[in-house]
């Protein structure tokens, strides 16, 4: 799975990045899920007085979304044979 990082600066000023932001297909049901836990993590840090400079997406998404979702969305791929 591929993973993409956002980077912006507050109101304030200071520089905020937010990692682990799994790219989907927009075919997929959950494209438009992500893109609105994101918009809404976005408007969380804006409007939040203390802010931090890095921000993980998956840990995030796990406070928030149901549990088999979050499996959904970072599904792990067990290796065969371990191998």
């Amino acid at each position: 799975m591929l993973f993409k990082s956002l980077e912006f600066k507050t109101n304030n000023g200071q520089k905020v990045k937010i990692t682990d932001i799994p790219v989907l297909n927009e075919a997929s049901p959950l494209f438009y899920k992500i893109n609105i836990k994101l918009a809404q993590l976005v408007r969380q840090i804006h409007t939040s007085k203390n802010v931090k400079t890095t921000y993980s997406f998956r840990d995030y998404l796990k406070t928030v979304l149901r549990w088999p979702d979050y499996e959904l969305i970072y599904q792990s791929t067990s290796l065969k044979n371990n191998a």
